[in-house]
């Protein structure tokens, strides 16, 4: 399983706008698509709300991509 960090910087990102910014998609309505597919998991649990609000601390999975949500300052290295 691919692993990508996401570090926010703010209080939280809409989940469409996360597919979006890791590349898995080209654009907002394209996630929204992808969410609507019942493909995206977040913490485990399937998620169907497409502007989901995404905390630090959470993990979403697509296919076989991981995607953990870090606050400012807890990347690898920071």
């Amino acid at each position: 399983m691919e692993k990508v960090e996401f570090e926010l910087t703010s209080e939280f990102i809409e989940l469409n706008q996360l597919l979006k910014l890791v590349g898995l998609c080209d654009s907002g309505g394209a996630g929204k698509q992808i969410v609507a597919s019942g493909d995206v998991r977040v913490d485990g649990k399937q998620e169907l709300r497409k502007t989901a609000k995404i905390r630090a601390g959470q993990q979403v999975t697509v296919g076989d991509v991981r995607i953990v949500v870090l606050g400012q300052g807890d990347a690898d290295g920071a």
